[in-house]
């Protein structure tokens, strides 16, 4: 989803958001740096398949994906990284790479780490490799509503 059709659903929610543009980074770290923002702060957006299912999950910057907690806290027996070919097709517009977190917006489940529900905001890759979006945490609970897990 290019950012302007994201700035377009926020604003629908009235919801108050900040846009930031950095020089073109590809992962995580790489952006957390380049936009002058924490790692633990960061979130990021990696694609699973949990029991052959697509889903997001979200995470901070400098975290890795658990697939054990995934599992368990997702209730499924099978979790794995989805590879580009699997889900490239339902973002169109965005970087490969650069989704934004509202999975919900394509009926795709969103799990999310619970160390970022502890930040007021929330700061992920806007659609693109040179665009960032921090908007409240409660905000993005709220439309996205998120399954809470350890990850």
């Amino acid at each position: 989803m290019p950012l302007q059709k994201l700035q377009e659903f926020l604003d629908r929610h009235h919801v108050k958001y900040v846009t930031m543009t950095h020089s073109r980074a590809y992962t995580a770290q790489e952006i957390a740096q380049s936009a002058h923002v924490s790692g633990k702060e960061l979130a990021k957006t990696v694609m699973v398949k949990l029991d052959n299912k697509l889903a997001m999950a979200v995470l901070p910057a400098a975290s890795q994906i658990d697939f054990g907690r995934l599992r368990q806290g997702a209730g499924i027996d099978s979790a794995e990284l989805a590879v580009e070919e699997e889900f490239k097709h339902e973002f169109a517009g965005c970087d490969v790479g650069a989704m934004p977190p509202f999975g919900n917006l394509y009926g795709i489940p969103v799990f999310i780490s619970r160390d970022l529900t502890r930040d007021e905001s929330i700061t992920f890759s806007a659609g693109s490799h040179t665009e960032l979006m921090r908007l409240a945490y409660r905000d993005y609970s709220r439309l996205v509503n998120p399954t809470v897990i350890e990850l």
